[in-house]
């Protein structure tokens, strides 16, 4: 009896315990297209707004404190990756197939700038330069409404071609690319 007490609150402590973490803040997230027979994929954890509207982007906003700042991870906890089984132009970069990072420059919150890296695997604000393979300046839009969580989204658009896009709060930042 002694035994199963015991049991029984371990898993109601174990049961509390979890119920009180709930869903991941930043939950993981895929987003994968084949374009000309390639595929592309890109792996992030995906940020929410959370009531910071207005307060993410701007100097002394959220992201500004960031020490790699106005170098921006595009995501939360892992560094958010690119991977292509073809060799791909993003913008003028040329990028042969395999696995990268991206990052956004947000120095200008309504001027992002893409920023693919050779350096894989980091966790969280790991940003190096020198690993830099190119950057590529993004065409601004605005949503039709807040984008509470962030979004990645790769999308045919005929051919050999496609776009890249990033969204979150009131921003999205496209690219287009080239499968070769």
């Amino acid at each position: 009896m002694k035994r199963f007490l015991v049991c029984a609150g371990l898993l109601v402590t174990a049961t509390a315990l979890l119920a009180q973490h709930g869903p991941p803040k930043s939950p993981a997230a895929t987003e994968t297209a084949t374009v000309a027979g390639k595929s592309i994929t890109i792996t992030y954890s995906s940020p929410r707004v959370r009531g910071r509207e207005g307060h993410l982007f701007t100097q002394g906003g959220l992201i500004s404190h960031d020490p790699n700042y106005p170098v921006w991870r595009a995501g939360a906890n892992a560094a958010t990756t690119l991977e292509t089984t073809g060799d791909l132009t993003i913008g003028s970069v040329k990028v042969p197939k395999g696995k990268y990072t991206l990052y956004v420059n947000i120095a200008s919150p309504d001027a992002w700038v893409l920023i693919i890296n050779k350096q894989t695997g980091q966790w969280g604000l790991k940003y190096d330069k020198a690993q830099d393979l190119g950057q590529v300046r993004m065409t601004m839009t605005k949503p039709a409404s807040l984008v509470e969580n962030l979004k990645y989204t790769l999308k045919a658009t005929g051919g050999n071609r496609g776009t890249l896009s990033l969204a979150w709060e009131n921003h999205i930042g496209t690219v287009r690319f080239t499968v070769h």
